[in-house]
């Protein structure tokens, strides 16, 4: 089958690359020129394990091609995608100027029967103003259909949540739209969930709001543990053991980030709002997640007294692991914070400094973890990346001035820490 996926960030690239992967016919549009032309030429534009590799096999084999018009994607393709930024407005709303601009140039370059997927996370009702816009601006043809098929996408594990997903939803308003779309959705062995339009659009910020509670709960409870003298860690055990609750998403740390938890919650606040009611309990998960952040600077005031003129080194500064997404990662939030109080900060990631340097270009910017201990009164783990675990730590400790390690993500124990000479303190421990 024929797909034209319009948007190629994280969502549409891995969308796009990976249904080539399962055999359609695929063409990824976007007017970045500068992206396109690094997909021309062999690279990709984001860091994504794996995916690098299924874009260079499906190029290869034919499946899948690169363009920056939509008007080329339209006319060849039955399944038009639009996967396109929708970032928050100053008042937490999602700005769907986009997807609206993409709405109208589908509109004016049908030229036969289509079938119009969201793919980008957008609010409930958003499927009723495409198909307006669409209808405003077709010239030509007036048959087609909107459906809507949310991403429940990783990052750092953007390939295999496609091809193995949890689940596929499918909202669609005619039994036409379900059935073409379960035939493209036919080679992944998964449960797919067909409902109407308006229910599919809310499953995704329901769910993103609901794993936001999980991680806020669990760090609301870490604050009543370091209180207590209890641990976290066990608290979450007991708790994740019975089947109601499960474990995933109650890891304590410094708090989530990323452009989808952040983003919908905000955006899903905006929209029950619209509809007239006040989603209180959300507006709490941000404000626990937000303190969540800044309660790391103040733990290592505790520990150093004064934090100006300290030399504060920090591991890793993506939102996650195996991603370089800097969107609303919670590092930016803590760094900031350090630098207000009058520290120097000198940090290490092994995939997104560059694009950190775009945000925070007058930190001191590291090449490997034992750089960012070097005469540093504090280390702050704030990323938990694989290679921070097997780090050789008696030589952490001693290229520091002072032993001081605040362990973000609950990574090591306290017990062995202190054997090396650490003065360790991780959350809700």
């Amino acid at each position: 089958m024929k797909v034209c996926m319009i948007g190629t960030g994280y969502v549409g690239l891995v969308s796009g690359t990976c249904l080539a992967e399962i055999g359609h016919q695929v063409i990824c549009v976007d007017n970045d020129k500068k992206k396109i032309d690094i997909l021309k030429s062999g690279g990709i534009p984001i860091y994504e394990p794996g995916l690098e590799e299924l874009v260079t096999k499906n190029v290869t084999q034919g499946r899948l091609k690169f363009s920056t018009s939509i008007k080329e994607g339209v006319e060849e393709s039955l399944f038009l995608f639009i996967a396109v930024g929708t970032p928050p407005k100053d008042n937490g709303e999602p700005d769907l100027s986009s997807v609206e601009n993409v709405a109208a140039e589908i509109g004016q370059t049908m030229n036969d029967y289509k079938i119009i997927v969201e793919k980008s996370t957008v609010p409930v009702q958003t499927g009723n103003w495409i198909k307006t816009v669409v209808q405003r601006f077709s010239r030509k043809v007036s048959d087609f259909d909107v459906a809507s098929n949310p991403e429940f996408l990783r990052e750092g594990s953007a390939v295999e949540d496609f091809l193995k997903p949890d689940r596929i939803v499918l909202g669609v308003e005619n039994d036409r739209a379900r059935d073409k779309l379960l035939e493209l959705y036919k080679p992944i062995n998964a449960p797919k969930i067909v409902t109407d339009i308006a229910s599919a659009e809310l499953i995704k910020h329901a769910s993103n709001s609901f794993l936001s509670t999980k991680i806020s709960f669990i760090n609301a409870i870490s604050i009543i543990c370091e209180k207590s003298g209890a641990d976290v860690m066990k608290v979450a055990e007991g708790m994740g053991l019975d089947k109601r609750i499960g474990r995933a998403f109650l890891n304590a740390g410094a708090g989530f980030g990323g452009f989808c938890f952040p983003k919908d919650l905000m955006a899903f606040i905006g929209i029950s709002k619209k509809l007239g009611y006040d989603f209180r309990l959300l507006e709490e998960v941000y404000r626990i997640n937000q303190e969540q952040m800044l309660r790391m600077v103040k733990k290592l005031e505790q520990i150093l007294w004064n934090l100006r003129g300290k030399k504060i080194g920090v591991l890793g500064l993506s939102f996650k692991p195996n991603t370089d997404d800097m969107r609303f990662a919670p590092s930016i939030t803590i760094i900031q914070e350090l630098k207000k109080e009058g520290a120097m900060v000198q940090a290490y990631d092994p995939v997104a400094m560059e694009k950190a340097k775009t945000i925070m270009p007058e930190i001191k910017y590291c090449q490997n973890p034992y750089e960012v201990a070097r005469g540093a009164d504090a280390i702050i783990l704030i990323t938990e990346w694989k290679e921070f675990r097997s780090l050789d730590l008696k030589r952490l400790r001693e290229l520091m001035r002072q032993p001081v390690f605040l362990d973000g993500r609950n990574v090591f124990e306290s017990e062995s820490m202190e054997k090396l000479g650490f003065i360790y303190s991780g959350v809700g421990r």
